[in-house]
């Protein structure tokens, strides 16, 4: 029988983040009836992430190619109980998530070193099976990279967030005035005195139905997922996306960034959120931000701007709302600020749980479920 691979992937320029590739398990060895030998298992086929790999090294290292693991040995006069077969290993970047091609998650890999069982070699020959062996599983997985950053930056096309990675870090992105100058994410990092350092990773611009997989849908919103904070980025004086689209003012943008997390997956507006307003450069601005925090005390008495099914049912609650100009770096430092302050509030936060749950488990007491809100203190 001739198996069949295929490698299929999705790329922004030389951007890869998703692959879909053929795996089998090894088969298992022959028995031996006459001695009651048993055949050895087959190796299975593990996914393991590797810092140094990227999906698209994958890519071009194994063009048209299956991950197979070695079959099992036979059993012998020499060996009554064949060798195991060789295990394949598949090397991947951490943040992946690993799937069957129904969508079934078989795991993820956030660090390096982790593993994931993708594919299970079959059992050798023994008494129980008449000594033939066992067929091993085949599977097509997918292997779906999802980046890991604390801070995430969310706005439409040309709301400046390139502009503003630029300011915050010494990244490089690609900055126009035309929408989509984000083809693919950047990461960039923010350094601090005391030399810590804090990724933030600039996504491709949502826009309106980006939760039905329209513009770069899907490849973004993924990507929301796996940061620990959000940074909302809109632009004071608001924005249209084409000539044909209605404009939108920054607080319509912002029920719309919302709209479209809530419809990709709710719990993504749990996430820890500032409201960056950016452009304060521009004339009117502070008119129009003084106008944005009075719509954002009482959205309810606006839901009006916008029709029925773009209003969230549920609105975000900013930690705070901070005004800068990218260009002329108006803010930037109090961004920086408290950008590091949060994620240290919320790593305490953390810590403190774990202990109190630690404490609870010695005393024999099963921890309740963590409902402890965001910004709220822990009862001690």
């Amino acid at each position: 029988m001739v198996w069949i691979s295929r490698i299929c992937y999705r790329k922004y320029g030389n951007f890869v983040d998703n692959l879909r590739l053929y795996v089998r398990g090894g088969s298992g060895g022959m028995g031996l009836p006459r001695l009651g030998g048993q055949g050895g298992k087959g190796g299975d086929v593990w996914v393991v992430a590797q810092k140094e790999i990227t999906l698209k090294k994958m890519k071009d290292k194994y063009p048209q190619k299956r991950f197979t693991a070695g079959v099992g040995a036979n059993s012998s006069v020499q060996a009554l109980r064949g060798q195991k077969g060789e295990d394949q290993e598949i090397l991947t970047p951490p943040g992946i998530t690993v799937t069957d091609d129904n969508g079934k998650a078989l795991g993820e890999l956030n660090h390096e070193g982790d593993r994931v069982l993708v594919a299970r070699g079959g059992l050798g020959g023994s008494y129980h099976s008449g000594f033939l062996p066992k067929k091993a599983q085949a599977r097509i997985i997918r292997l779906d990279l999802r980046l890991i950053a604390d801070i995430g930056l969310v706005g439409f096309p040309n709301a400046g967030k390139s502009s503003l990675l630029t300011a915050l870090s010494h990244a490089k992105p690609q900055i126009a005035s035309y929408a989509f100058t984000t083809l693919r994410p950047e990461i960039g990092t923010v350094m601090y005195d005391d030399h810590k350092q804090i990724s933030v990773a600039d996504l491709p611009g949502l826009i309106e139905g980006a939760h039905m997989n329209r513009g770069m849908g899907h490849q973004f919103l993924k990507h929301v997922e796996r940061t620990k904070q959000l940074l909302f980025v809109v632009d004071v004086c608001g924005f249209q996306l084409a000539s044909k689209t209605p404009f939108r003012s920054a607080f319509e943008a912002v029920q719309l960034l919302s709209k479209e997390l809530e419809l990709y997956k709710e719990e993504l507006l749990c996430k820890p959120a500032v409201l960056v307003v950016n452009k304060m450069d521009l004339p009117g601005a502070e008119h129009k931000l003084t106008e944005l925090q009075e719509q954002l005390q009482t959205p309810q008495e606006f839901s009006h701007l916008l029709p029925e099914d773009m209003v969230p049912k549920n609105n975000v609650v900013f930690r705070h709302v901070i005004p800068i100009s990218a260009v002329t770096g108006l803010g930037i430092t109090h961004l920086k600020t408290y950008i590091r302050q949060s994620l240290d509030e919320d790593a305490s936060l953390a810590t403190e749980s774990l202990h109190r749950d630690k404490l609870q488990a010695l005393r024999g007491v099963v921890p309740a479920k963590n409902t402890l809100a965001w910004g709220s203190s822990p009862s001690v």
